[in-house]
């Protein structure tokens, strides 16, 4: 790989599948639907939720490798999407700043509710997940941890420049944004520790938690590798394309 393909090069997101042997990484443009900035396996019904420039969700059929279902209502570029199966629902967050929550997996989805996100919190969103009645939200210019019921903000997070990807990890928030390392926080907003990545710039963080054998982190970015955790605490090698 030459210099202008390895300057160009960027992993903007990854997700593992549900038996969790498989990773997915979305690095380049995908037809029909612009820069792919997010995509979710859903275990429940075997598929694929992707969001991205062309400001709409769109919803894999993994069997037939077809897309079923469009969810549109974003208004600009979709930057992320998580998948809540307990309760049956799809959040995503965008440029338009707001966070949507869309209904059943199967069949007609609609539009729950919009949360707008707040001045102090930034006018877009970069990454939502969720925990049960939980929600992080990042973006510019602070990540910050909501309640769902009440749509209520309890935690900001003091990390400096914008947090892409975030996720629940026992008592710990991991997350990446601008910077090389990922972040390790406590739910009441302290950063506990940086881990050093390859990556100047990181973009998706995933754990897989759906596999006993594979039970790693990946982390990836403004490269051509996605570095692999098999401990939080240091980065033990690395995957390059």
């Amino acid at each position: 790989m030459g210099p202008v393909e390895l300057l160009h090069m960027s992993v903007f997101s990854q997700s593992f599948s549900p038996c969790g042997r498989f990773l997915a990484v979305s690095q380049t443009h995908l037809v029909r639907l612009g820069c792919a900035h997010s995509l979710v396996f859903v275990c429940q019904d075997n598929s694929l939720v992707v969001g991205g420039g062309d400001n709409n969700i769109h919803v894999m059929d993994l069997e037939n490798g077809v897309f079923k279902t469009v969810l549109q209502g974003h208004s600009d570029y979709v930057h992320c999407v998580t998948v809540r199966e307990r309760e049956a629902e799809i959040l995503s967050g965008g440029e338009d700043g707001a966070v949507r929550v869309w209904g059943e997996f199967t069949g007609h989805m609609g539009c729950v509710f919009q949360v707008c996100a707040r001045p102090q919190y930034g006018k877009w969103i970069s990454c939502v997940t969720t925990d049960s009645d939980w929600m992080l939200c990042g973006g510019g210019p602070s990540l910050s941890l909501w309640h769902l019921r009440s749509l209520s903000p309890t935690s900001i997070f003091n990390l400096s420049g914008c947090q892409r990807q975030s996720t629940f990890h026992q008592d710990l928030i991991l997350t990446v944004g601008d910077g090389a390392f990922v972040s390790h926080c406590l739910l009441g907003g302290e950063v506990k520790t940086q881990i050093p990545c390859t990556p100047q710039s990181l973009n998706t963080l995933q754990l897989n938690n759906n596999s006993t054998e594979h039970r790693v982190l990946t982390v990836g970015g403004s490269s051509d590798r996605i570095d692999v955790f098999t401990n939080l605490s240091y980065r033990a090698f690395s995957l390059r394309f």
